[in-house]
């Protein structure tokens, strides 16, 4: 029997069709995300512009909530959603925004696409999933597109090398982030709740992100341009407004196994995107290790064992 923390009750078929429909959302839109990221880090340093992007949207969010006459969580209920909010978007985005100073858009999302296997670690750990012999080579062949995709780098001298092994380990630090935030946010928001939940979450995490920003001295070295304005007022209004509410609420009503799924695609448009618009690297590397990470995906996800739970 599966956990309660991954199954959902029987649903409506409009509660199901708009989860759907906030899944295709998280789809097409966070592929786009990762190219706004690359052009908005042009003048806005990494701690400053997740804590701006966050904060701006989370506020923006609770006050809607208010205006529409609805409940914002509890007292009780705050703790756990900030941290919540630190682990997905502290952690979670905070790292994939300081690995690409050093490395690709498309990259990057090849690299965050492994996030499906951490939650089917998590799941597995929490004993809502058991690791079968066909799942650990689906890990196996996912991880080894991550190998693939950095090898080369590993014998490259000098810092840019270095850098560019720094920000791929980042990417999965940042996937075990998101993995354990998106669990305890199936677990701890509750349901008809997830515009106010996702407005806490973003809030904390902004408002934390902020403060390493500040920390670092960032602000002596933020300066704004037409291009990183565009793409900063983009992740606000699209990647995190519309997205990330998005996602909040999918989780809510989707198995994690069908949410994370939004992961085969991000990859996709990320590496369409930085290949036609600001001239990223294509090459046959980058190409077998997306194919192997998204078939150590198909294998996890096609485990006959792990459909029956």
């Amino acid at each position: 029997m599966a956990s309660p923390a991954l199954s959902a009750p029987p649903l409506a078929r409009s509660t199901v069709s708009s989860a759907y429909a906030a899944w295709l959302v998280v789809c097409v839109v966070w592929g786009t995300t990762y190219l706004a990221i690359r052009i908005a880090l042009e003048t806005i340093p990494p701690g400053l512009l997740g804590g701006i992007r966050f904060t701006i949207a989370g506020t923006a969010l609770l006050g809607f909530v208010r205006l529409r006459g609805d409940r914002l969580p509890a007292r009780s209920e705050w703790p756990i959603q900030a941290l919540i909010g630190v682990l997905m978007l502290g952690i979670g985005n905070g790292f994939v925004v300081v690995a690409e100073q050093w490395i690709p858009s498309g990259i990057a999302a090849v690299g965050v696409a492994s996030a499906p296997f951490w939650m089917s670690g998590i799941a597995a750990l929490a004993g809502a999933e058991r690791l079968t012999r066909r799942t650990l080579l689906g890990y196996c062949v996912g991880f080894g597109g991550i190998v693939v995709l950095i090898w080369p780098d590993l014998f490259r001298g000098g810092a840019g090398g270095f850098r560019f092994v720094v920000g791929v380990v980042l990417l999965q630090l940042a996937c075990l982030g998101w993995s354990i935030g998106s669990w305890l946010s199936r677990k701890y928001t509750p349901h008809g709740s997830a515009l106010a939940g996702s407005g806490v979450q973003q809030l904390c995490g902004g408002l934390v992100t902020l403060a390493v920003g500040t920390a670092f001295g960032e602000w002596s070295v933020i300066e704004f341009s037409t291009r990183s304005m565009a793409a900063e007022l983009y992740l606000i209004v699209f990647g995190s407004l519309a997205a990330y509410s998005a996602y909040v609420y999918a989780m809510q009503h989707l198995p994690i196994a069908t949410v994370s799924l939004y992961a085969y695609v991000n990859p996709v448009i990320a590496v369409v995107l930085g290949t036609v618009i600001v001239s990223e690297p294509f090459s046959p590397r980058l190409v077998a290790a997306a194919s192997m990470v998204l078939a150590g995906m198909a294998v996890v996800r096609g485990d006959p064992v792990r459909r029956q739970r």
